[in-house]
């Protein structure tokens, strides 16, 4: 644009006019910066993720990105793979620390029993049917297996406070916890440019060294992949987990069964592999997607209060075990003590304290799922992401 002054206009009146052109052309950006903001604010729509700790928020984000945005689940896939990594070798920590307990209580007991026969040893009490106790007769036949298989598999599972150190970006957290605690952003600390295939970059310290670190846990699973199926195949691991006295995460069988594929040298983490996967999340992680629904593009934000790990639905397993619920519920009383009447006292349960509390008057919509199962989940998703998109319409005014 021209601001030349002509010949025939004093200087004031020049300046006053290329004043009142700037001004103009500054309020036409400003009209169409608001345009767009409030374009964009019709499109954004809000949603936060509440509850418990376990029950399952961060899982139920990552179906959401699934469903809705898998190809921003594809670019984070490697950035998994120190996780899936991790759980596993929190897995194998957890078993051999078990064995060394179970080893050492039954020890000490078969010293007393032997110093005084006549002595009255602790009986745990559990029913008849449980299997007998790990220590049996083959105790030191036992004792020298299991010390034979955790000679090998000392150099993998010292790796475990490493990869958490690094997920964790290297800052502790406070009150003696230990283990992996991420914030928003952890996934920039693990996924260097080594990580997404291009050697030619170089990464930064941190991001080198968490690699460096993922590596070494690759190559170190990868020949330690015989000692740890040992392990989990054993028969001391499997009487502990029978008699109950060996509680993993319920994604470690999951990831112990799946060694020989998580061992190989390319492996990349599926999507069970990053379902399954627990991480403890700090603070609140932020998710934006941008999701097309009917032709048009919304801009998704999905907020996680940290602090929990996804579960999956334990109800059938408990009910079947012989769990009854009556004996923490007093008001479920003599109730058949089956998924379907359980299931159907919690739903009506939760729909009588929504209406007595919610003043809103707020829809509740009560499903009953797993986390882990994607069909059902994205089912779920699916509907509740239309009663999202058709209330925020109806609050922004086009309904």
């Amino acid at each position: 644009m021209d601001f030349a002054q002509p010949e025939h206009i004093t200087a004031g009146q020049y300046y006053d006019e290329r004043a009142a052109k700037l001004s103009a052309l500054i309020d036409e950006e400003l009209k169409r910066e608001y345009a767009r903001r409030k374009d964009a604010a019709r499109r954004e729509i809000k949603v936060m993720l509440l509850g418990q700790a376990e029950s399952g928020k961060s899982t139920l984000q990552k179906q959401f990105q699934l469903y809705y945005a898998s190809q921003t689940l594809d670019h984070e896939r490697p950035s998994w793979r120190p996780v899936v990594y991790f759980n596993v070798l929190k897995a194998l920590r957890m078993t051999l620390d078990e064995l060394d307990y179970e080893f050492t209580s039954q020890s000490q007991s078969q010293s007393r029993q032997a110093e005084d026969p006549n002595a009255i040893t602790e009986i745990p009490i559990a029913s008849s049917s449980l299997p007998p106790p790990v220590l049996s007769t083959d105790l030191l036949a036992t004792q020298r297996e299991i010390g034979e298989l955790r000679a090998q598999l000392l150099p993998v599972v010292a790796l475990e406070d490493t990869l958490a150190s690094d997920l964790s970006g290297g800052v502790s957290v406070s009150g003696g916890r230990t283990g992996a605690y991420v914030r928003a952003g952890w996934q920039g600390l693990v996924t260097s440019a080594w990580a997404l295939g291009d050697s030619r970059s170089a990464a930064p310290p941190r991001g080198r060294r968490s690699e460096e670190s993922v590596q070494l846990a690759a190559k170190t699973l990868a020949s330690t992949s015989e000692p740890i199926k040992a392990l989990w195949a054993h028969r001391a691991v499997k009487r502990l987990l029978d008699a109950k006295k060996l509680r993993l995460e319920e994604s470690a069988p999951f990831f112990l069964n799946n060694i020989d594929r998580i061992a190989e040298p390319d492996f990349l983490p599926t999507n069970d592999d990053i379902l399954n996967v627990r991480l403890q999340t700090l603070g609140v992680m932020e998710h934006t997607f941008p999701i097309n629904m009917g032709g048009v593009t919304y801009d998704w934000k999905l907020y996680d209060v940290g602090g929990a790990r996804g579960q999956a639905d334990l109800l059938k397993k408990k009910l079947a075990a012989g769990i009854k619920v009556r004996k923490y519920i007093t008001s479920y009383g003599d109730r058949p003590n089956v998924y379907e009447n359980v299931s159907d006292y919690f739903r009506s349960h939760f729909m009588q304290v929504h209406r007595r509390k919610d003043l809103a008057k707020r829809s509740l919509y009560v499903h009953f799922t797993s986390m882990l199962d994607i069909k059902a989940t994205q089912s779920i998703i699916a509907n509740v992401g239309e009663v999202i998109l058709r209330q925020h319409i109806e609050q922004i005014g086009l309904a």
